[in-house]
Parts: structure tokens; sequence; C-alpha cells
């Protein structure tokens, strides 16, 4: 495995210190530990992919008076005149 050197800005300073204590418990290195804290948060923090099914959940609305051609006027704007 490579090995580089980084620099993190804006880490808090006391969860460093605390990290790091229990990075010494664990016989750990610092980038051994961190590289395991990001593992571990990668594998937990699974995003999500939004579900297309949703977009036919949505519920149609009036947009009032004199909008009742924006359909039409937004497919103009988008393809072109007919």
């Amino acid at each position: 495995m490579k090995k580089d050197l980084i620099t993190v800005r804006d880490v808090d300073e006391k969860v460093l210190r605390n990290f790091r204590a229990h990075a010494i418990q664990k016989k750990m290195k610092m980038g051994e530990a961190l590289t395991d804290a990001m593992k571990r948060w990668i594998k937990e923090d699974k995003i999500q992919e939004p579900d297309p099914k949703l977009l036919l959940k949505i519920k149609s609305f009036d947009w009032g008076l004199g909008t009742e051609n924006t359909s039409e006027e937004v497919d103009e704007i988008l393809y072109g005149s007919k």
C-alpha cells in the first residue's frame, strides 16, 4: 500500500486528541486508525440512490389562471416551435 503524507484542515482539536488517545490504547499508528475509521464510516453510511418511482407519486396541481398553456410554452422554449 502506498503511503502518503496528508494534511487535513478544520479538524476539531479535542476530537483529534481523543482519537489519538484511542489509537494509542489500541496500539495503532494514527494512519492505521484513521484508515480504519474511514473504512468503517464509508461502510456504515451507505448513500441511498434516489428511487425513480417517487417521481410518479407527485400530485398535479393548478398553477392558477393564465397558466393553461404553460406545458406547451415550456416545450416550445426547450425544443423550438412546431
